[in-house]
């Protein structure tokens, strides 16, 4: 593994430093604003530096004795055994490290906007997506966020065709973008007098919330109109004549919000509308890097199957890294969901360091 330049590492906490001296001599609010997110940042990184650094020092020390003729040899047998024990310590600090100076999404920190759509099988898959929306809200709730629906469209049987929410919080993105995509389900659904096994499907989106300033819109860009339930878009409208729709002209995308009055439902079209569009620049960059970087494993398109819950057995099935989990109610009411988010993390930060190191190398 390619060692991390000290000048780099140097860079970094001078950096730091500077930044704490600007922050206690006084400055401006919108530069202190600016400063202290900038140093909120690297503190993580200085403080893995120092630790790092620390253990480096103890490690270079017991090395020089050992190669010292001279030495006492019960020192030199203490100091082989405290370097056997530092050795993994070190490559555990060094690992954190790497992982800490991985490029930061941007969009990480942001709340986030939750799209939940019933998929192949008819009631069954409302079902099963009314599931899925019950375990993120049950998520939310465990983690101190705020879940708002904006729009929701119900089945005849109590499921959800589809329904689209705003959850608020500090990294609800980091946390829920890799719900993204397909998740499968197996089980014998309640209509089913045969006993016989079914398969059916929702799909997940998870958007990055967006605030006015991270995106323009502009005013000609935009066409709204406001519609009764009887009228067009009825099948997203429930009990309300105060819905809105806007439709992006540029691209021809379609939001409606059908859940609060008319003022409520434009703020929350507009903030879903937002966040569609910076989803979509988002993953034009990202395809831009991966047709960049020759070798990458796995393109994160939303159109791959990423889970399957199996009812019979009583387990989850992430088939992005291969991990099973004999937890399904667990998983489902929201307490076991983090066992599969941590693993994806681990998983994309590995991937990541692997890229970073063959970067290094070409």
């Amino acid at each position: 593994m390619t060692a991390i330049p000290a000048e780099k590492l140097d860079k970094l906490v001078q950096r730091w430093s500077t930044i704490q001296s600007e922050l206690n001599k006084g400055v401006n609010q919108s530069t202190y604003v600016q400063l202290s997110k900038e140093f909120a940042e690297l503190n993580p990184v200085v403080a893995a530096i120092q630790a790092l650094r620390k253990v480096q020092a103890e490690h270079a020390g017991l090395t020089e004795l050992l190669a010292d003729a001279s030495a006492d040899k019960e020192l030199v047998a203490l100091a082989r055994q405290d370097l056997a024990e530092l050795e993994p310590r070190l490559e555990e600090l060094e690992h954190q490290l790497r992982v800490h100076l991985l490029p930061k999404d941007a969009a990480d920190e942001k709340s986030a906007i939750l799209e939940v759509r019933a998929g192949t099988g008819g009631d069954e898959a409302a079902l099963f997506a009314a599931d899925l929306f019950r375990m993120y809200s049950r998520y939310a709730e465990l983690r101190g966020w705020k879940i708002e629906i904006i729009s929701l469209s119900e089945s005849s049987l109590g499921g959800l065709k589809e329904v689209v929410a705003s959850i608020e919080g500090k990294g609800v993105f980091a946390r829920l973008k890799y719900e993204s995509g397909v998740h499968r389900v197996q089980r014998v659904p309640a209509t089913e007098a045969s006993g016989r096994i079914h398969t059916s499907a929702a799909t997940v989106a998870v958007l990055p919330e967006v605030e006015d300033i991270d995106l323009d819109i502009r005013p000609e860009d935009i066409r709204i109109d406001t519609m009764r339930a009887g009228g067009a878009g009825g099948q997203h409208v429930n009990k309300t004549d105060s819905a809105v729709r806007i439709t992006h002209l540029p691209t021809g995308l379609v939001v409606v919000s059908a859940e609060k009055s008319q003022h409520q439902n434009r703020r929350l079209a507009m903030q879903v509308l937002r966040s569609r569009l910076y989803e979509q620049e988002r993953q034009r960059a990202a395809e831009t890097r991966a047709a960049q970087r020759k070798g990458q494993i796995g393109s994160g398109d939303r159109s791959q199957r990423i889970r399957t819950y199996n009812f019979p057995q009583g387990r989850v099935t992430d088939h992005r890294i291969g991990l099973t989990l004999h937890k399904l109610e667990q998983v489902l009411d929201g307490t076991a969901l983090d066992e599969l988010v941590d693993a994806l993390v681990t998983d994309h930060q590995a991937s990541e360091l692997a890229a970073m190191e063959s970067d290094a190398h070409a």
